[in-house]
């Protein structure tokens, strides 16, 4: 495996890092202060840098298709987007963000001509944003077989009925496109009967419920969703790939997309630690510096080896799908979806106990930073589901 970066990556990665420097650590507070304000509006702080990272070509990198974006592999993606990672506002000023890239990259493998320029080139030029519509309030959708809502044909429309939630993006006032998964066929076999459709946002019995929060943050302004559909209609040319395509669609999406969750987390992780050790240089306690106790050193200690153990875990799980592909790699993507989550919302949790109950508060990154990377071990389902899937390929090498 060669974790090592060609001279065009480590420019790009220069360029980041000055962005973020100049740009992106100085703006949370005025975004901050923007959502304030005006919580329903996206702060114009974002509006205003995401027009700059176009300009300094600082774009969609997580696109592999040099057409379409830079043409990066996972693994020269993977340190870009921990980089992006040490920011929550960060990923969407570089048209990197969940699950915009994620439902990009659906759209450019699986949907057709039409629906590509219906949608597609809008969001890769940041101009709309989107959201991907599969979990349910009454079912655990962990196993997404268990999915109720209905997509029924009639004529040449498909009607749409159900509930779903943990939407992310459908508050966002820009966000124009759902990517609906339900059920075309309930009769079918168990894995054929889901197929995903695009809903326009605005599409008439598309409703939001309410807006979720996650440790009492609502992650303004794209927030996270309870929606309803009640006879929804929209054209059959709207149905991606065809019927009962929906778990084909829905393991590919699950591929490159899936991991930039862990290679952010480690940027969250990283700049966790750096706010940690320069809290300990600076506060005072029992007659001497914090970086002086034992205890915390020997967690500062710890959190950098599961900072290091778990970047190698993401690049060499890059490298793996770079090399043979997301299917062949399921084991590694399972792995890291347990272990990325949890030590980065460990590491964070220690520098919140060195920032003492200023950590607690939004006066550091830290608290939003914590709920944020707790949410996400659930996000892409839970540790025991990805737990089984490592149990069951382990086990395999082991049959007859």
């Amino acid at each position: 495996m060669d974790f090592n970066y060609s001279n065009r990556v480590n420019e790009i990665l220069r360029k980041l890092n000055i962005f973020m420097d100049t740009h992106i650590y100085t703006g949370e507070k005025i975004f901050k202060k923007q959502l304030y304000e005006n919580s329903s509006k996206v702060p114009q702080i974002i509006e205003d840098l995401k027009l700059k990272a176009k300009k300094e070509n600082l774009w969609n990198l997580f696109l592999p298709d040099e057409k379409l974006g830079p043409g990066l592999s996972n693994v020269e993606y993977a340190t870009l987007c921990e980089v992006m990672g040490r920011s929550l506002i960060a990923p969407e000023i570089f048209n990197c963000n969940a699950p915009d890239t994620g439902n990009m990259e659906l759209l450019i493998k699986y949907a057709s001509n039409e629906q590509k320029n219906d949608w597609l080139y809008k969001l890769l030029e940041g101009k709309i944003r989107s959201a991907f519509c599969m979990t349910e309030p009454s079912v655990a959708s962990s196993d997404a077989t268990n999915i109720t809502t209905s997509i029924m044909p009639d004529g040449d429309h498909y009607i749409i009925n159900g509930s779903k939630w943990w939407t992310t993006n459908a508050a966002h006032p820009n966000c124009e496109l759902l990517i609906v998964m339900g059920k075309t066929n309930p009769d079918a076999p168990k894995y054929k009967q889901q197929s995903q459709i695009l809903v326009p946002m605005k599409t008439k019995g598309v409703k939001v419920i309410r807006r979720l929060t996650i440790y009492g943050y609502d992650e303004s302004p794209h927030g996270h969703c309870e929606l309803s559909f009640n006879n929804v209609r929209v054209p059959k040319s709207n149905l991606i790939l065809g019927e009962g395509r929906g778990f084909e669609i829905a393991q590919g999406r699950l591929g490159p997309g899936r991991i930039h969750h862990c290679m952010r987390l480690i940027g969250a992780a990283e700049r966790a630690l750096e706010a940690m050790c320069i809290r300990s240089k600076t506060r005072v306690a029992f007659g001497k510096a914090l970086s002086e106790q034992s205890s915390l050193r020997e967690q500062i200690a710890q959190s950098r080896i599961d900072i290091d153990q778990a970047r190698l875990l993401v690049l060499k799980t890059a490298w793996s799908i770079d090399q043979f592909g997301a299917k062949e790699s399921r084991d590694q993507i399972a792995m890291i979806k347990v272990a990325v989550p949890k030590i980065a919302c460990d590491v964070i949790d220690r520098s919140i106990q060195t920032h003492g109950a200023a950590g607690f508060t939004d006066d550091f990154f830290l608290a939003a930073s914590w709920a944020n990377s707790r949410g996400l071990r659930m996000a892409d389902g839970p540790d025991a589901v990805h737990a089984e899937t490592i149990a069951k390929l382990e086990l395999k090498k082991f049959e007859n």
